[in-house]
């Protein structure tokens, strides 16, 4: 994890500024407000992870379902409307996220067919039988970003400006896949399709690389991107021929099963 900044990470330094403004039930502030707030007194600090840090303070903003760290201490807020802020007031406001029965954020969380649906080549998510691919593209999320060794040695989750490794926000309610850090340093942006990728998602990927290094990325840093896929289609590996940060790569799964010896039961039973 990298050094604070301050004295205090960035969500106890927003509940000393809803502190200072001395909040009174009802009342509304905007995230520009509260970036403007941290500009005086807090200048280090980049407005991507303040906005960050406001949602998951949100009681709620379904980003928390992606951030694995939320107590209650975090039920600061309740977001009212886009970049709009109020106090969460128990009793009145719904369950947090973070306190819904697992059955609750089920349904909260619910995709149709149509929702996951690969737009690319009519994917719907069924599994098929014999299929060497994840069946939704959260699974292929959740087993990379628990072992991003895979796609290269020594890539860790993004942890910095408080933002999520995954689904991190990316300007426009658009949000990336995967954040991660390779072992030079540089922010990698990755990007998943669960089954064929084609050209067009290079657009999406160079959009997300771009918004990384003017939001993000430190002065000089470098920013890569990859894209993984189950297969490549020829006119997305010669849209990237010519692009030299973004890395093209197949995943593909192998289950094996092996027979177990039943246990022998004593004879006359």
């Amino acid at each position: 994890m990298p050094a604070m900044k301050y004295d205090k990470p960035a969500k106890g330094l927003i509940r000393d500024m809803v502190r200072e403004w001395d909040l009174k039930p009802g009342q509304v502030f905007t995230a520009a407000r509260a970036v403007e707030w941290f500009a005086k007194k807090y200048p280090l600090l980049q407005p991507t992870g303040i906005k960050a840090n406001l949602a998951l303070l949100s009681t709620n903003d379904k980003n928390r379902l992606h951030h694995y760290s939320m107590t209650r201490d975090d039920d600061l807020l309740f977001k009212v409307a886009s970049s709009q802020y109020r106090l969460y007031e128990p009793g009145k406001d719904p369950a947090p996220i973070h306190e819904l029965v697992e059955g609750d954020v089920a349904k909260q969380e619910e995709i149709t067919a149509e929702e996951v649906a690969d737009a690319d080549d009519g994917f719907r998510g069924e599994p098929l039988p014999g299929s060497s691919e994840f069946v939704l593209e959260k699974d292929l999320q959740s087993y990379l970003i628990k072992n991003l060794s895979t796609i290269e040695a020594g890539l860790i989750p993004f942890n910095e400006h408080e933002l999520s490794s995954i689904e991190a926000p990316a300007g426009n309610g658009r949000r990336i896949d995967i954040l991660a850090k390779d072992s030079s340093g540089a922010i990698v942006v990755i990007e998943l399709k669960v089954s064929r990728g084609y050209d067009r998602v290079v657009g999406q990927l160079l959009r997300y690389m771009n918004w990384v290094r003017m939001e993000v990325a430190e002065a000089g840093q470098r920013v890569r991107g990859i894209i993984v896929c189950r297969t490549m289609s020829e006119d997305l590996r010669l849209a990237c021929a010519s692009i030299k940060d973004v890395q093209l790569l197949e995943y593909m799964l192998s289950v094996s099963v092996s027979k177990v010896a039943a246990y022998e039961l004593p004879e006359g039973n």
